[in-house]
């Protein structure tokens, strides 16, 4: 804790609050704030109703802490899975070398220079605007793995020519457990940041497929919020509530991950620096 930068903190705090909001909040709503005529319509924020109600008759409020849940689970699980297999694969070919190390390069090359967003438009024309959440993951977690795979593959070549690496493999140790006991630790760091950075790649593709109608506008997102606002001319009405909560919410998130992120990235140098000058 004693490098915690300001960034950091900031970030972290920011972070809380909307994971507060997203998956603590909702808890004490017993209903389902995505259906419509639940509440008399564009009601203006007030004692019952915090935000308001949209033009479909749902609580704002309520709406929006579902929709931070959905947008967090969605970039969770893409940056869980797509830096998993990145590290992994980028540690297995910087490691072993040789046929394998050109095939995975070839691999993630190949995905790396394929455009992701026009693919995710296409897919969702395939299955006409209503590809499910958990559908758009997948596409997104094929299309990022090979960006942490690249960059870990580049760290794990300089590492295999440590000492250390060698008498690992003198005393037997089978190359899964070289890579998760003697290399990965030198690149958690890197990982934790890759994943944060990955958060905010997922959810700003989910919004943007969702405000152009490409993906499931029956599940409450961000950008299913501003999605179902555009198309009712919220901004036009003056129903400034109904847009503004999503596109608010979706510019502090950024800004914390954002935070959280550099300072991390900060806090771990600085914490490299203190631990080789004591070693010294």
């Amino acid at each position: 804790m004693a490098y915690w930068n300001t960034r950091l903190k900031l970030g972290v705090l920011i972070l809380g609050i909307f994971l507060i909001l997203g998956f603590i909040v909702p808890l004490f709503d017993s209903g389902n704030p995505v259906e419509w005529g639940k509440f008399p319509k564009n009601l203006k924020p007030g004692a019952a109703h915090w935000l308001g109600t949209t033009s479909l008759g749902q609580d704002t409020f309520w709406l929006i802490a579902k929709s931070i849940q959905n947008s967090f689970i969605i970039g969770i699980i893409v940056a869980f899975f797509a830096t998993l297999i990145g590290v992994l694969v980028g540690l297995w070919a910087g490691l072993k070398g040789g046929f394998l190390d050109r095939i995975i390069t070839l691999m993630t090359d190949s995905f790396i220079v394929i455009p992701s967003l026009p693919i995710l438009i296409l897919l969702g024309s395939l299955s006409k605007g209503k590809a499910s959440l958990m559908y758009i993951a997948l596409v997104l977690i094929i299309f990022n793995w090979p960006w942490p795979a690249r960059q870990i593959r580049a760290m794990a070549l300089s590492l295999r020519e440590r000492e250390f690496i060698d008498t690992a493999r003198f005393s037997g140790e089978g190359t899964f457990k070289i890579i998760t006991k003697e290399i990965f630790p030198f690149v958690s760091g890197w990982s934790l940041a890759n994943f944060i950075n990955t958060v905010l790649v997922a959810i700003t593709a989910e919004s943007g497929l969702a405000i152009i109608g490409m993906s499931s506008n029956e599940s409450a997102t961000l950008g299913t919020m501003i999605y179902w606002a555009n198309q009712h001319q919220a901004m036009l009405a003056g129903h400034w509530w109904w847009i503004g909560a999503p596109v608010v919410a979706k510019m502090f998130i950024f800004i914390a991950l954002f935070l959280t992120m550099s300072g991390y990235q900060e806090y771990s140098a600085l914490r490299r620096g203190k631990k080789l000058a004591a070693a010294n």
